[in-house]
């Protein structure tokens, strides 16, 4: 079986940051249409894409970052983007815990303002540690907070969880976060 990785990667830039560098537009909600996509990065970019390799990534995505509509006319990203798009999640009670995975270089300015969503409309969370350390591990050495949810619930804080179960919030203040070291 073929890796389209970095189709993937280039996909997700499309769809969550940067749909104009194929000349596609994306709607309010996030999505693009299925045959633009295709034709426009057939278009514009090194990558071969059809149909049947579009459904492949989408099957395959270990994140599962895309969804299609119903009848797959349509795509977008499930969460990550930059642009200003509303996914359609309706707020929803957290667990007691969720995590976040960093890297260490970041640990001085995240304890400095918490977490903020940077170029991101939102800050990801993870349901578990693991999780978190592998997102953690992409930023270079880990560092895992745990946060304090059904606090920030109880606070006023707003939740979503996405479609891939990434959990979505518009900041974390550093009083709701500990060191995962802390609390083991």
């Amino acid at each position: 079986m073929q890796s389209y990785t970095k189709t993937s990667k280039f996909m997700s830039k499309i769809l969550r940051h940067q749909p104009d560098i194929i000349g596609i537009t994306i709607d309010q909600h996030g999505w693009a249409d299925t045959k633009e996509l295709i034709r426009g990065i057939n278009a514009r970019s090194g990558h071969q894409m059809n149909m049947e390799i579009l459904e492949e990534i989408v099957r395959t995505d270990e994140k599962q970052r895309y969804s299609f509509n119903a009848d797959r006319t349509k795509i977008r990203a499930n969460q990550g983007h930059s642009i200003p798009v509303d996914i359609e999640l309706e707020p929803v009670t957290p667990p007691e815990i969720l995590y976040h995975g960093t890297g260490m270089k970041y640990v001085a300015s995240i304890e400095k303002e918490g977490l903020k969503p940077k170029e991101r409309l939102y800050v990801h969370l993870s349901g578990d540690v693991g999780t978190a350390i592998k997102v953690g591990q992409r930023h270079g050495k880990p560092y895992v907070y745990r946060i304090d949810t059904a606090q920030m619930a109880q606070d006023g804080y707003e939740f979503f969880e996405s479609v891939n179960h990434v959990w979505l919030t518009r900041r974390v203040p550093i009083y709701y976060m500990h060191p995962l070291d802390e609390v083991l």
